[in-house]
């Protein structure tokens, strides 16, 4: 608790009274697909924290609460952390083989509780066999480079949690290395984006909705991107513009140039190739590389800073088409092996 309360006064200091994400509007749980005429369930209310498993102890199917220590801080505060994440694993899943995982990054001012049920990522979940964990950032935000608030003007390094988070549910055998998948929103996107710029080897491929890159990309990641942004998001501005954080007066980049910049980092031609068209929703693809790697754009004409679901303006389920898109790029068996990260 000393280190929350302490990082927390530091970090409201410096930025009391001023504000860069708003939270989103709360986006309705996507509706099943025509064959099930019953709604999802809400997800399960996260039971008390439970101890990192082992292969002779597995973790019942269900959604627990749990947590990770890390060692420090930041690099001023040097005192252990224990960081809470949800997780979610589902009744069935294939056997003989570790599970895929995909982390759900919450937006800024957001929670994991809310990501989970704006998402219905847990729905898609039991459907198709992959876990799905949804780590808290500090005081709600992450430090995504250039944004966000608390977490950025704290020194939060949310890469090594990332880090540390997949490496343990890989040891768990609860994630499998080559299908390891990112999705954010707003400035879970973000974190998205500045994670796979320094670890290019452990992500097959991320999903952003209504996200910015807002960080310097050193490596040249060959990561697979889908993308959804709504033409009349005032919080990322889909023709850029604006700053990124209350005192970082750098402006948002259109989206267009976003992408633009992944797929060259990638080494993919334009996006010319029509990927899927629905209801307000237009998406572009690069078509897959050398690599395998693809790089696409949904754009919701209309579209506000919003999870994309079937009652809203996307009219369409963000959260399967994001799974259809992952299920189909893993990492290639010729990549570079994925990094195992061990804390020091």
């Amino acid at each position: 608790m000393r280190i929350i309360m302490r990082a927390a006064l530091m970090a409201m200091v410096l930025c009391l009274a001023t504000g860069a994400h708003p939270p989103p509007a709360v986006a309705a749980a996507p509706p099943p697909p025509p064959s099930e005429p019953s709604t999802p369930s809400a997800p399960p209310t996260p039971s008390a924290p439970s101890p990192p498993s082992t292969p002779s102890t597995p973790i019942a199917p269900g959604t627990h609460a749990r947590t990770i220590t890390m060692p420090s801080f930041n690099w001023l505060v040097k005192e252990k952390w224990d960081r809470p994440y949800t997780l979610h694993v589902p009744k069935r899943r294939k056997t003989g083989q570790p599970p895929p995982l995909v982390i759900a990054l919450h937006g800024g001012l957001d929670d994991s509780k809310y990501i989970q049920q704006q998402s219905g990522l847990d729905a898609v979940s039991e459907r198709h066999g992959f876990v799905v964990a949804y780590p808290d950032g500090f005081l709600r935000t992450w430090n995504a480079g250039g944004c966000c608030w608390f977490a950025r003007l704290a020194g939060v390094d949310d890469v090594a949690f990332i880090d540390e988070l997949i490496t343990t549910l890989i040891k768990e055998k609860l994630a499998d290395p080559r299908r390891i998948y990112l999705t954010g929103f707003s400035n879970g996107g973000g974190l998205a984006y500045k994670y796979v710029c320094e670890r290019p080897d452990r992500v097959a491929a991320i999903g952003v909705v209504s996200g910015a890159l807002a960080t310097l990309c050193p490596s040249r990641p060959k990561v697979s991107l889908l993308a959804f942004h709504g033409t009349d998001d005032f919080s990322v501005p889909y023709n850029g513009g604006g700053n990124l954080d209350f005192n970082v007066k750098v402006p948002f980049l259109p989206v267009q140039a976003v992408v633009d910049i992944w797929r060259r980092l990638a080494e993919l031609p334009a996006l010319t190739r029509s990927y899927f068209e629905k209801a307000a929703t237009r998406c572009k693809t690069t078509g897959r590389g050398a690599s395998r790697t693809e790089v696409a754009l949904c754009t919701v004409t209309g579209g506000g800073h919003e999870w994309p679901v079937p009652t809203k303006t996307a009219g369409v389920d963000g959260s399967e088409m994001l799974w259809s898109f992952f299920a189909t790029h893993p990492r290639s068996p010729a990549a570079t092996k994925p990094t195992v990260i061990h804390r020091t």
